[in-house]
């Protein structure tokens, strides 16, 4: 008798509910398909990227978007394609269907991270208290992407706007970054430098 694995068709959200308000608004966002992309972004790669993506191609440190999907650029070979969690499995399928023969790597990372939107107007300093990330506006405009740290762990930035940014980091510490980012935004701690 052998055991039979049956595929999650259900997500388990991490952090499920958490939220947390103070100087910005911490929530875990739920369950979101992850496609990560590695490639050379050659002409052909792009094109069929883009072709089952139904995006554009983000430039070095952005992010192209259309409706719920959004492409993102995390280093020069490396891509996050962000889109509805039921729609992964298929997606994968096709991209490594249309990137056939071409030096790639497709992997379904959906269930490796936690995600959490960070909103307000206290959002760089706040920020700025837990990331090396040069947070002020000339440095890291709205709709880039950047890899840092979040205090002790790897994290992700996308700053969706000039008060909103969604934070990625690996499941396994999802807690940690929700309690570091509630503690680094709690009333009293105002900064006031990247304010105008």
């Amino acid at each position: 008798m052998s055991d039979v694995i049956t595929p999650q068709t259900e997500p388990t959200a991490p952090m499920a509910g958490a939220l947390s308000e103070g100087l910005l608004r911490v929530e875990a966002l739920p369950p979101q398909g992850q496609i990560s992309l590695r490639g050379d972004f050659s002409d052909g790669f792009r094109d069929a990227v883009c072709g089952i993506t139904g995006t554009g191609f983000p430039d070095p440190l952005g992010a192209a978007e259309s409706g719920d999907r959004a492409l993102l650029w995390m280093s020069r070979d490396e891509l996050l394609f962000l889109l509805p969690y039921e729609a992964a499995t298929e997606t994968l399928a096709r991209l490594n269907a249309a990137l056939e023969g071409q030096h790639f790597a497709a992997t379904d990372v959906s269930d490796a991270r936690a995600q959490f939107r960070v909103t307000g107007p206290h959002l760089r300093d706040v920020l700025a208290k837990l990331s090396p990330t040069d947070m002020a506006l000339g440095a890291f405009a709205p709709g880039e992407v950047r890899r840092s740290r979040l205090a002790q762990v790897a994290a992700g930035y996308w700053l969706r706007g000039p008060e909103e940014a969604q934070v990625f980091v690996f499941r396994s510490v999802g807690d940690y970054a929700f309690r570091v980012l509630t503690t680094a935004a709690a009333p009293g701690g105002e900064v006031g430098f990247h304010e105008a």
